[in-house]
């Protein structure tokens, strides 16, 4: 039995031989695979990037930076940068912040560089702890790292009991970051307990840290290939030749923490409350008690960031009640004197329980007291010289003060119109000079002046 053989178009019905499909279906696979090459090699060739995230020059590490860091952290991970790399120079700082940042690189989505640079830079105290903390910590040629021993709030060394749990807690904290990268375990220990501070050749020969590098160019090019030592967080970096994008501190962040300075937040704080009272007791004025208003919740800003001492912002109101005080009052200076010593120690004492870099400077609270006091001492003299004065106010002020005729009943004296009759009983003219010999109830007697002699 015969089978018919299907024929497909094609004059005279010749078929299209089988071997013209595998021909086709070849093609497309050939351009299909092409295709994919092609987008892996454009894949390949486009360049990594890194955000280099510029923490100096001796930025220092509180509130305001560690959100600039931790943000930056984030978004460096959300826009798909291959590494982010944090610039540091920085003299220390507040622990709670430190920690708030060592914490974001260790839990980062991606590789976290600290690269203590340019030269003169340095990473001490809080420093330290945010290096360790890096999946690759690298220094500039001329740096320098270390100094991390905890002290009080006065910058004083911590008393013994206290002195033993802090001591111990920073070093076992510091020693588990650098032992987390394969880093030097022992040194740690002595930037803690000996304020140990190493060169960058010291620090590398000591491998506390992982390379130097003259710039940032250079550090990428070395990194190439190089693998992590976070057992939780392996990473192999390919970096060479990668585009970086810079980020630095912008305006907000520099100009919150310039206000967190605690000698500027005290002038705040007394410009604040000195702008409200002016305009409590000198109501219309307006822009000082705007300036007032503004400065207060600048230094309320401040408060809110920094530990606060209570009996030094309670000093400070006290002395402030005293001055205002004795300027109703007569104490021959007493209230003053006891309000800029109440206004002094309560600046002192406005941030003793920060840390030894936010402490209010003492020849600035001396500046300050002196210079209120001056100004003090001679604007309540002035009242007390206006107080002594005899009374000066009422109608009887225009007695022997000269005016001029307005109408024939009425006569301009003192910026005031008064009705007014002739002494002698004539009749006044407008525009002749006159003076006043007396009242009548609120009626003037007035006298008319001589004429001035015409000029030759």
């Amino acid at each position: 039995m015969s089978v018919a053989t299907p024929r497909f178009g094609g004059k005279g019905g010749t078929p299209f031989p089988d071997t013209i499909f595998t021909t086709v279906r070849a093609l497309f696979a050939a351009l299909g695979l092409t295709l994919v090459l092609a987008s892996g090699a454009a894949a390949g060739t486009s360049k990594p990037r890194v955000l280099a995230i510029r923490f100096g020059p001796d930025l220092e590490v509180n509130p305001v930076t560690q959100d600039y860091v931790t943000n930056q952290i984030s978004r460096a991970a959300k826009d798909g940068y291959a590494a982010a790399v944090i610039l540091l120079d920085t003299p220390g700082g507040l622990s709670t912040s430190m920690k708030t940042i060592y914490t974001a690189e260790l839990n980062a989505k991606l590789p976290v560089i600290v690269y203590v640079s340019p030269d003169g830079a340095r990473a001490a105290s809080a420093g330290v702890w945010i290096s360790e903390a890096a999946d690759v910590l690298a220094m500039a040629p001329v740096s320098n790292i270390g100094s991390s021993t905890p002290i009080d709030s006065s910058g004083q060394n911590l008393g013994s009991d206290l002195r033993r749990k802090v001591i111990n807690d920073a070093a076992a904290s510091l020693t588990a970051l650098a032992a987390a990268h394969h880093r030097n375990t022992t040194w740690p220990a002595l930037a803690v307990r000996k304020a140990s501070n190493l060169t960058a050749q010291e620090a590398l020969r000591m491998h506390v840290v992982d390379l130097i590098a003259p710039s940032l160019p250079a550090l990428l090019d070395r990194l190439d290939a190089y693998r992590t030592k976070d057992a939780q967080r392996p990473f192999t970096l390919h970096l060479a030749g990668a585009e970086i994008n810079h980020v630095g501190p912008g305006f907000f962040t520099r100009f919150l923490n310039a206000v967190i300075d605690p000698n500027i937040l005290g002038l705040l704080f007394l410009a604040g409350i000195a702008g409200l009272v002016f305009e409590v007791l000198h109501p219309g004025v307006v822009l000082p008690g705007a300036l007032g208003g503004v400065s207060l919740v600048l230094a309320l800003f401040g408060f809110s960031i920094l530990p606060v001492s209570w009996a030094g912002l309670a000093l400070i109101l006290l002395g402030l009640i005293l001055l205002v005080v004795d300027a109703h009052v007569t104490s021959h200076g007493a209230l003053t004197l006891g309000g800029l010593i109440s206004l002094g120690f309560g600046m002192v004492t406005l941030f003793h329980n920060a840390p030894a870099p936010y402490h209010t400077s003492l020849p600035l609270v001396l500046t300050v007291t002196g210079t209120l006091g001056l100004f003090w001492a001679f604007a309540l003299s002035k009242a007390i010289s206006v107080r002594r004065r005899p009374v000066a106010v009422g109608p009887t002020r225009v007695v022997g003060a000269e005016g001029v005729v307005r109408s024939p009943g009425q006569v301009f004296v003192l910026g005031e119109l008064w009705r007014a009759h002739d002494a002698d009983g004539e009749e006044l003219v407008p525009g002749e000079r006159v003076r006043v010999e007396g009242m009548d109830g609120l009626e003037l007697t007035v006298r008319r002046l001589p004429e001035p002699a015409p000029v030759a």
